[in-house]
């Protein structure tokens, strides 16, 4: 892999790299957060992505139209519906993309659009695509690079409708040893995003299970994707506890979909000790998701709030006149900021968490 270190740090600094590990463990100019080694200046936001196959999201429109009308029946309403499979969230993803070549396969366009981001305040993104989503690897590294913006790596599995075949005749402990060979062969960072789609099914938790395990074994942290809003939140938490990861390693992701002015199931997450991901921002969910942020804050959880937009359609671009990857930054923090949020609190959301979340010291040789 490229030494290639981010203006103005030491050798040392960009050699403790993160995956957020000692070792060399991601792309180009990522930084670890451990003691003595100075972690960039800026947002860092936890799920975006940046390398996705040119089918993934016709796909994932599909399964989630599909979900959306299985679930009609069950009486559940609009706000289950409006999130099946993460259905509500992917602004601008039901859109018809630009015409010309596959952006996420333009690494100019791509290097662009970083740009743009570490201009306007971000300055570490994490890409939560793995192997069957179709993220390479090499892309990444090269608009990383182009870009001096920081990009750590995801790994694992996606969701049920998205995994390989022989995951269901797979043993969770084969399970196990195939994300373990992830981490061996590339400078993963972060096990994301590990998703349930509905329902849990059987594989599912299966492979919750595998990446507890995997964790354990490896240090490296995790963040998921719950589909319809949710429905399996404390579910995939205690699976992942039960495999013996800590909480404060783990993410429960896109928990802005689960409108409730009470934020009942938030508070118990953030009770147990891991952090509530609010990761699909930046868009008209927000008006509903500023007032629960705000109780969350009210309740003494600032240290268990994590922000991101979970960005992945051509739509979403600055060049095609979208707010960008740096949206969290630029459109929902300021919501957060007239609701009341002191500048203080938002640091720590958006520059403190992220940075203790990632940080690990890695329990396997890395690769560099």
């Amino acid at each position: 892999m490229s030494r290639t270190t981010a203006p103005g740090w030491t050798r040392r600094e960009a050699l403790e790299l993160l995956g957020m590990s000692a070792a060399a463990a991601a792309l180009p100019g990522i930084a670890s957060a451990q003691s003595g080694v100075t972690f960039p200046k800026g947002a860092t936001l936890f799920h975006e992505h940046m390398s996705m196959a040119p089918d993934f999201l016709p796909r994932w429109m599909k399964f989630a139209a599909e979900t959306r009308a299985a679930n009609a029946p069950r009486g559940a309403g609009a706000g289950r519906g409006a999130g099946a499979g993460g259905g509500g969230g992917r602004g601008g993803a039901a859109a018809p993309a630009p015409a010309g070549p596959f952006f996420m396969q333009d690494a100019d366009f791509m290097t662009e659009e970083l740009t743009t981001a570490k201009r306007e305040g971000i300055s570490c993104i994490v890409d939560g695509g793995h192997p069957d989503m179709g993220r390479d690897v090499n892309f990444l590294r090269e608009i990383s690079k182009r870009s001096g913006l920081p990009i750590v790596l995801g790994g694992g599995f996606y969701t049920q409708p998205f995994y390989p075949k022989e995951i269901s005749t797979m043993s969770e402990e084969q399970v196990v040893q195939a994300i373990v060979k992830q981490v061996d062969t590339d400078p993963i960072g972060v096990f994301g995003e590990i998703g349930s789609w509905d329902v849990m099914t059987a594989d599912e938790r299966k492979v919750f299970r595998a990446i507890g395990k995997a964790q354990v074994a490896t240090n490296i942290p995790i963040f998921t994707h719950t589909g319809i809003p949710g429905i399996a939140a404390l579910e995939q938490l205690d699976l992942l506890e039960d495999a013996g990861v800590k909480p404060d390693r783990i993410v429960i992701g896109h928990l802005g979909n689960l409108v409730d002015p009470n934020v009942q199931v938030h508070k118990a997450i953030c009770r147990r000790g891991a952090y509530v991901g609010f990761d699909r921002q930046g868009g008209p969910g927000d008006a509903e998701q500023v007032p629960m942020v705000m109780a969350l804050l009210e309740a003494g959880f600032a240290d268990r709030l994590m922000f991101a937009a979970d960005t992945s359609s051509a739509n979403q671009m600055k060049r095609n006149k979208g707010d960008g990857y740096a949206k969290t930054l630029t459109v929902f923090v300021p919501k957060l900021k007239a609701a009341g949020a002191s500048d203080e609190v938002l640091r720590q959301i958006m520059v403190d968490n992220p940075r203790r979340f990632l940080a690990f010291v890695p329990k396997r040789p890395r690769k560099g």
